[in-house]
């Protein structure tokens, strides 16, 4: 399958029609991006049924700052609208096959319940916080 180019006005509608998405955040100065262009490519072709996608941080720069992506290349895998993978740098093949692996694997209603779960403690987290606030003025 070929890469989609992701934009903001298209990414919305890729994610959401999609089960499994690998991104690469790039730019075209970047030299390990570039590095890591065919590493991707070749992914993208032995994962036929899998969504590799593609942002240009420097055309995509409202959508890069909204995954607040601080370095490139960084590769991101999202499964059932979760980021289940985000990590800087340009990763050799093995550890991309590696990577895509480990999230097909992924349990995603585990994934979830961890998700809600972190939620409601950050939310716990931000009730003391404001009752400590409270009490201390």
């Amino acid at each position: 399958m070929s890469t989609v180019e992701l934009t903001k006005e298209n990414f919305d509608q890729v994610v959401s029609d999609n089960d499994f998405i690998v991104i690469d955040f790039w730019a075209s100065w970047c030299g390990p991006c570039r590095q890591f262009a065919p590493v991707f490519e070749s992914a993208s072709e032995r994962h036929d049924d899998l969504v590799f996608a593609k942002v240009d941080t420097e055309a995509q720069q409202e959508l890069a700052a909204a995954f607040e992506i601080r370095s490139i290349p960084t590769l991101m895998i999202v499964r059932e609208n979760v980021a289940v993978f985000a990590q800087p740098g340009a990763l050799p093949e093995a550890a991309l096959e590696d990577v895509i692996g480990q999230a097909r694997q992924l349990d995603m209603d585990e994934v979830r319940r961890s998700v809600e779960e972190a939620k409601a403690a950050q939310g716990t987290q931000d009730t003391q916080g404001t009752q400590d606030a409270r009490e201390a003025g």
